[in-house]
Order: C-alpha cells, then sequence, then structure tokens
C-alpha cells in the first residue's frame, strides 16, 4: 500500500464540518444559554458543550473546523510529498 494510498490519506480528505447545534442545559445549573454540538468527519464525531447564544457558538464552531481542515491538509500535504 502506497502513502497516497493509505487509510490515513483517505481520512485527510474528508473535510470537518458542523454537523448539529443544538439548545442544552448548562452543565453547572447556571442561567447561562448552552448549546451541544457536533462536528463530523466522516464516520469520526467530536461532541461537546459551549456557552452563548447559538450564533456565537456557530461562529466558534465554525473557526474550530477551518483550524481542523487547516491541519489536516497540511498533514496530507507532508504524504503526498
Amino acid at each position: 500500500m502506497t502513502k497516497a494510498q493509505s487509510p490515513l490519506h483517505a481520512l485527510l480528505e474528508i473535510p470537518f464540518r458542523v454537523e448539529s447545534i443544538a439548545p442544552t442545559d448548562a452543565p453547572d445549573g447556571s442561567d447561562a444559554v448552552w448549546h451541544s454540538y457536533v462536528i463530523s468527519q466522516g464516520t469520526n464525531s467530536i461532541t461537546g458543550m459551549r456557552a452563548g447564544s447559538r450564533a456565537e457558538v456557530a461562529m466558534l464552531l465554525d473557526e474550530m473546523v477551518d483550524r481542523l481542515n487547516e491541519r489536516c491538509g497540511k498533514q496530507l500535504a507532508k504524504l503526498k510529498k
């Protein structure tokens, strides 16, 4: 199996994306607004919670996904060398 055909190479070509954002109860029982989220990459997923309005959480998640995809792009470029 060549580097270009490795499972890691195939996975790195699948971009991360925000799968869902949903209101949820605050983990500490406070009155703050919290949202749970799922970020996916193929069959892999990252789940978590963030405080803030839906718009604030969406903006933060978009930035996180951009950084994750940038890191994957760098790793993919190394594999292609």
